[in-house]
């Protein structure tokens, strides 16, 4: 599975180093009981459900590798609030010969920051406008899932590291499935990603490894194996049943 060349082959907890097993975040099980956490050269999906700690895990992985931790690119050192754990201080990234030359953390939950920031940098004099490499159109003067979709497509430019954290909040299942033909064009461009998410439908790039967070820590598993697609797939295929259930 491996390429000597890919960004972020591996990410290690510094296990020595940590305070105590027995606070958060390294109670977490997906923490507690990981030593390290082998990633794929192309795609690299973390799923579970609420609370395991995939969103904690992605911001550390996102800080260590030198992103803010309400998003952006490399460049972006905005902070609205400092609620972040100290995880990144606890972890190592093992990284491969090669330097990406582009890069981007995506999170819906801080978006609007991010596009406030974009704004607020606009205003000030001299140089180009950041928004341009957004697709030119104010983030705020389009929806939530508009200017999501918009910075996905135009700002990721390949020969990048990219990290989204659940980007199927904002986008609808339509959008999803641009998304996977974007990132595949991404890939072919020496593009490697790391994706916190819900969604069953970006789960299904084919060249890809999935962890899925339990409260017995991290294992891998299939798309078909996920309890996402399981519950999706039990939904469509007899939902007067288990509507019956559920409303009994």
């Amino acid at each position: 599975m491996y390429d000597h060349q890919q960004y972020i082959r591996k990410v290690e907890v510094k296990r020595e180093a940590v305070p105590s097993f027995h606070t958060y975040p390294f109670n977490l099980p997906c923490i507690k009981n990981l030593h390290d956490l082998p990633l794929h050269p192309k795609v690299t999906y973390i799923v579970g459900e609420n609370g395991m700690g995939k969103s904690t895990l992605l911001e550390a992985i996102a800080i260590a590798y030198g992103f803010n931790s309400e998003g952006g690119s490399f460049n972006f050192n905005f902070s609205t609030f400092d609620t972040h754990s100290q995880l990144d201080h606890y972890i190592k990234l093992i990284k491969g010969v090669e330097k990406p030359k582009d890069g981007f953390f995506l999170r819906a939950e801080t978006f609007y920051n991010l596009a406030t920031n974009i704004e607020e940098l606009d205003k000030e004099p001299g140089g180009g406008r950041i928004i341009d490499s957004f697709g030119g159109l104010s983030l705020h003067e389009q929806s939530h899932g508009e200017s999501f979709f918009a910075a996905f497509m135009n700002r990721f430019w390949g020969n990048g590291v990219y990290i989204l954290d659940e980007p199927e909040a904002a986008i609808s299942p339509l959008r999803q499935l641009s998304m996977i033909s974007r990132m595949h064009e991404l890939i072919h461009h020496h593009s490697q990603f790391i994706i916190a998410t819900h969604s069953p439908i970006l789960m299904a790039y084919p060249d890809s490894i999935i962890y899925e967070l339990t409260e017995n820590g991290i294992q891998e598993t299939t798309l078909e194996e996920t309890n996402h697609y399981k519950i999706m797939k039990h939904f469509f295929e007899d939902k007067e049943r288990l509507l019956f259930h559920l409303f009994k």
